[in-house]
C-alpha cells in the first residue's frame, strides 16, 4: 500500500508539469521538421537526462526468478531495449500492454526488452508481486545499487533506452510512444519506440525524442547529491574488511592491493568487477536468506568504490592505510594444524585429459579424534580443480585406488575459493583411529608440465573440548541430466528426503563449465516451499559452501530441492561447445548436477549416535528421476542412460501395474542394481557405480 500511494503521489505532482511536443516525422505523414520544430523539440525534451556515449557492461538480477542477466553477453542481439520502471507506478503499469506487445512484434529479429527498477523502496518481493498481479512477463531487473540507472541518466520511470549492440551506445531515449499522461488514457498515435527500433535494424540513426518521458520521478540520492570520496577515508576501509585477505602477497588474488598506486592502477577494472558481480567471489543474492561467511559488499560499499573510480580515483590526504601494514597470505590460514596430511605427489602433464585420481593415506592417530576445520593447502592453483575426501575404515593395499564407495565422513575438501571448512560451535565429526584418509583429485592441465604437493591440515577438538552434536555430509545430485545443444537456458531437478527431523548447516551448489545459475528450496511436510539459497549467476571459477547464519530447521517428511539452469548457448562465454548435447560427466567439458550439504541430526549426540544416513541417500534415486517432485516416476520423466534403461524394463519394474514408479518399486530396482553391480565385482574390481555418487567434482 505504501508504494502504491507513492506511486500515485509522484503521478499527482508529475501532473503539475507540462511537456510541449512535436510530430515525429517517422511515425506520421508530416513533412520533416524544420530548424524551428527542430527547436522546439529540444526544448521539449530539455528535462531528459543526458545519456552516456557508451552502455558500460553490467550485470543485474531479475525480480521474477532471480537469474543473472549481463549486457554484453547479449552482443548477438540486433537490439537492446531497457525501459525503467518501479512499483505503483501508473503510467509504468498502463505501458505494459504496449511494451509487451513491442517485444512480441520485434522478438524473431533479434530484440531483447527488459525492465530496470532502480528505485531504492521496492524490494524484490514487492517487485515480483508487481509483475504478478499486472502481468509483467518482461525480466524486471533490480538495480538495487542504482549503478545502471545513474550511469544511463535515468530521472523517472517508463524512459526507453534503445541500444545497439555493435557499438553499445544509446540510439535512442524517451517515451515508448504518446500514450500515457498525466492523469489521462489516450490511444496511441506516435509510435516512438517502435519508429526507432525499425531504424537500427534497418541501419539508420533513430529519430531523436520529440518528448520527455511523462513517467514517476526516481530519487538517486547519491547521483545527485554527491560527496567528496578519497581512497584513504572511505575506499581502504572497505578494501581491508573485504579485499585483502585474497589481495595480499601470497594471496589468490592477482595483484596484492598494498598502496595507493596499485589500486588506482586497477581501478577501471575495480569498476568494472564489481558492476558485473564478478566480484566479490560471493554469489548468493543478497535478497534470499543470510549467510554467516557472506563476503560481498553491502550497496553503500559498492556505490563507494564505484563513485570513487568514477571521479577519477582522489587519494586524499593522511598516511596510506594499506600501504602502512604489510599483509601478507599465512601459510595455514587457521594457525599450525594439529596433523598435516600430504596428498601423494602427481605430476600434471602439459595437456591431455586427466582422469580423477583416488590416492589415499594412512591415518596416523591412534585414538578417536573430533574434527573442528580442515583447511587444504594446493600447490599447483592452475592445475588443481578440487580435492575431495572421506574417512575410509580399511587401509587400502599398496596400488589399489580409494573409490567413494568406501568413504565415510569428510575431512575437508577444495575447490577455487573454498579452501577451509569449520565447524559451528560445539559440532564435530568424529574420526576413528587407524583407518586412511580417501581423496578424489582432480587435475586440469594447463600448457606446461608441474608436480603438485597438495597438503591437508586437520584441527581436532581437544580431549577436554568434545563436542555435544555431530556433523554430517551429503549431496543431492542428479547425474541422470541431458542438456540440449544450443539451449541457453535448460533447467534440471534433483532431491533428497528427510525420514527424521534435521538442522541445515551450508549449501555447496556444484556444477561446471555450462552451469549458469542455481537454488535450494525446502518443501516441509503440509506442502509449503521457502527458497534457502539462490546463486543468480553460478562461476564454475569460483565456488564455495555457503554457511547459513542460523542453521535451517528441516522436519522430517521434508524435501531439500536444488535446480540447476545450465546455458550451453554460444552466449556463454565458457562453454567449449554449445553443438554437443551434454550429459553428466567428471571432466569440465561434461557437465554435472550437484549440491553437497552438510548437517546434523537433532535427536543425535556424540553420546548418542544414530545411523539415519542410509535412510537419506536411499531417497536420492526418486530425487533424480522425479523431476516434477510427485513423488513417483512417469514414463515421460525418464531420460538419458538411466531412463533408456528403465523404461526398457518399466512392466517388470511397474510391478502393481499403475503407470508409474513409487518409493517401494524404485527400492527393488535398486537392490536388484546392487546385486549385480556386486556379481561384476566379485568378477572384476569396479569404480564406484554412477547411479548414487556420494561425491563426484566439488
Amino acid at each position: 500500500m505504501k508504494s502504491a500511494r507513492l506511486g500515485v503521489f509522484g503521478a499527482a505532482v508529475s501532473a503539475l508539469l507540462v511537456y510541449g511536443f512535436a510530430s515525429n516525422p517517422a511515425a506520421s505523414n508530416a513533412a520533416p521538421p524544420n530548424a524551428a520544430q527542430q527547436g522546439q523539440a529540444a526544448a521539449a525534451t530539455a528535462d531528459m537526462s543526458v545519456t552516456p556515449a557508451k552502455v558500460d557492461n553490467f550485470m543485474l538480477v531479475d525480480a521474477q526468478h532471480l537469474e543473472a542477466h549481463e549486457l554484453y553477453r547479449m552482443s548477438d542481439d540486433k537490439a537492446i531495449v531497457l525501459v525503467s520502471t518501479g512499483v505503483g507506478c501508473q503510467i509504468a503499469r498502463a505501458m505494459t500492454p504496449a511494451l509487451k506487445a513491442l517485444r512480441d512484434k520485434y522478438k524473431a529479429q533479434g530484440v531483447e526488452v527488459m525492465l530496470v527498477d532502480s528505485n531504492l523502496q521496492d524490494s524484490r518481493d514487492a517487485i515480483a508481486a508487481e509483475a504478478k498481479d499486472y502481468g509483467i512477463d518482461i525480466p524486471i531487473l533490480m538495480d538495487s545499487n542504482q549503478l545502471v540507472g545513474e550511469a544511463l541518466g535515468v530521472t523517472r520511470t517508463a524512459e526507453v533506452f534503445v541500444i545497439n549492440p555493435k557499438t553499445w551506445k544509446v540510439a535512442y531515449h524517451g517515451p515508448l510512444d504518446d500514450r500515457s499522461d498525466y492523469g489521462i488514457q489516450k490511444a496511441a498515435t506516435k509510435e516512438f519506440a517502435d519508429v526507432a527500433l525499425s531504424a537500427v535494424l534497418a541501419g539508420q540513426p533513430a529519430p531523436a525524442a520529440t518528448q520527455a518521458s511523462k513517467g514517476c520521478l526516481v530519487d538517486f540520492p547519491a547521483r545527485d547529491k554527491k560527496k567528496q570520496i578519497s581512497y584513504v577515508k572511505d575506499v581502504a576501509p572497505i578494501l581491508e574488511a573485504k579485499c585483502v585477505e585474497c589481495h595480499e602477497k601470497g594471496g589468490i588474488g592477482p595483484f596484492a592491493m598494498d598502496n595507493y598506486a596499485m589500486v588506482k592502477g586497477f581501478s577501471p577494472m575495480i569498476r568494472e568487477v564489481i558492476r558485473t558481480h564478478r566480484m566479490p567471489p560471493f554469489n548468493a543474492d543478497p535478497h534470499v536468506g543470510k549467510f554467516a561467511d557472506d563476503r560481498s559488499l553491502t550497496p553503500d560499499q559498492v556505490k563507494t568504490i564505484v563513485h570513487w573510480v568514477e571521479e577519477g580515483s582522489p587519494r586524499g590526504d593522511g598516511k596510506d592505510p594499506l600501504g602502512a601494514v604489510k599483509h601478507v597470505a599465512a601459510e595455514w590460514p587457521l594457525g599450525k594444524p594439529d596433523l598435516i596430511l600430504s596428498i601423494p605427489a602427481y605430476t600434471i602433464p602439459a595437456s591431455g585429459v586427466v582422469d580423477y585420481q583416488h590416492p589415499w593415506v594412512a591415518n596416523p592417530e591412534t585414538e578417536g579424534k573430533w574434527l573442528k576445520a580442515s583447511t587444504v593447502k594446493v600447490e599447483q592453483r592452475q592445475g588443481v580443480h578440487h580435492v575431495l575426501t572421506g574417512y575410509m575404515t580399511d587401509v587400502p593395499k599398496p596400488g589399489q585406488e580409494a573409490f567413494e564407495n568406501k568413504w565415510g565422513v569428510s575431512v575437508g575438501g577444495y575447490a577455487v575459493g573454498a579452501e577451509s571448512e569449520i565447524a559451528p560451535k560445539d559440532v564435530g565429526s568424529y574420526i576413528p583411529p587407524g583407518g586412511a584418509i580417501g581423496f578424489q583429485t582432480h587435475y586440469t592441465p594447463f600448457g606446461k608440465q608441474v608436480t603438485d604437493h597438495t597438503q591437508i591440515g586437520l584441527y581436532f577438538y581437544k580431549d577436554n573440548e568434545k563436542p555435544d552434536l555431530v556433523m554430517h555430509n551429503s549431496v543431492i545430485v542428479n547425474n541422470n541430466i541431458v542438456i540440449p545443444p544450443n539451449d541457453g537456458h535448460h533447467m534440471e531437478t534433483g532431491y533428497i528426503d528427510f525420514p527424521h527431523d534435521a538442522l541445515l548447516y551450508s549449501a555447496f551448489p556444484h556444477a561446471h563449465y555450462r552451469g549458469a545459475s542455481a537454488n535450494l528450496w525446502i518443501r516441509y511436510p503440509d506442502g509449503t516451499e521457502k527458497l534457502l539459497l539462490a546463486l543468480p549467476r553460478y562461476d564454475f571459477s569460483w565456488q564455495r559452501d555457503y554457511n547459513f547464519a542460523q542453521p535451517i530447521k528441516v522436519p522430517a517428511g521434508s524435501k531439500l530441492i536444488a535446480h540447476f539452469v545450465y546455458d550451453n548457448s554460444k552466449r556463454n562465454p565458457n562453454n567449449p561447445d554449445p553443438n554437443k548435447t551434454v550429459v553428466w560427466g567428471d571432466q569440465s567439458w561434461e557437465e554435472m548436477f550437484y549440491t553437497a550439504i552438510r548437517y546434523r541430526w537433532t535427536d543425535e549426540t556424540s553420546k548418542h549416535l544414530v545411523s539415519y544416513d542410509n535412510e537419506l541417500n536411499a531417497s536420492r534415486m526418486m530425487g533424480m528421476l522425479d523431476s516434477n517432485v510427485d513423488g513417483k516416476v512417469e514414463k515421460a520423466e525418464l531420460k538419458g542412460k538411466m531412463g533408456e534403461m528403465i523404461g526398457k524394463y518399466w512392466d517388470v519394474l511397474d510391478k502393481n501395474h499403475d503407470g508409474v514408479l513409487d518409493a517401494d518399486e524404485l527400492a527393488a530396482m535398486q537392490k536388484m542394481m546392487g546385486g549385480h553391480r556386486r556379481q561384476q565385482a566379485d568378477a572384476k574390481p569396479a569404480a564406484p557405480a554412477a547411479v548414487t555418487p556420494t561425491a563426484g567434482g566439488r
